[in-house]
């Protein structure tokens, strides 16, 4: 969803949450596939490699083709380090219920290092016009988008990048 899409979204509490819970499936569903069929252990990298790549080409002929967004601002996120755990403990146990409670941790709790080396860069903070920002929010406001109008769209409230209340 949006928060994938945009570096001024991928916050520290939803884009953490929501995007490996609802991402784990199609690897999951792959990794299943290849093991019963050919028992090979790279379902989930596959996967994620594969979807990475797509998603590169949507973002870039998309985002940067179409509307000129820099690419630093729409990346995807990484998933292959919890996609190499994933068929490693698959390949370790053999054993699907081992896959989906060690392997699915290791898939979450993975998520938001593998990506910090992408995510820190835009998390610095700078005064901007006499205001604390992230380099995120900056291009936030500066490339703005026609679904979120900036006088709705909140930026830290708290911890947590939201609309309205």
């Amino acid at each position: 969803g949006d928060w994938d899409f945009w570096s001024d979204w991928k916050d520290r509490r939803l884009w953490v949450t929501v995007t490996p819970i609802v991402l784990v499936t199609f690897p999951a569903a792959v990794q299943y596939f290849l093991w019963e069929r050919f028992r090979q252990p790279w379902g989930a990298t596959v996967c994620v490699l594969s979807l990475l790549f797509g998603e590169w080409i949507n973002r870039y002929f998309n985002f940067w083709g179409w509307t000129y967004f820099p690419v630093n601002f729409v990346f995807p996120a990484i998933l292959v380090p919890g996609a190499i755990l994933l068929d490693t403990v698959l390949l370790l146990s053999g054993s699907y219920l081992l896959t989906a409670i060690v392997g699915g941790m290791a898939w979450g709790l993975i998520f938001y290092p593998g990506n910090w080396p992408i995510i820190a860069p835009i998390h610095v903070p700078v005064e901007y016009n006499g205001m604390l920002m992230s380099i995120a929010d900056i291009q936030g406001y500066n490339y703005v988008r026609t679904g979120t109008p900036e006088y709705i769209r909140m930026v830290e409230k708290g911890t947590l990048r939201t609309f309205g209340k």
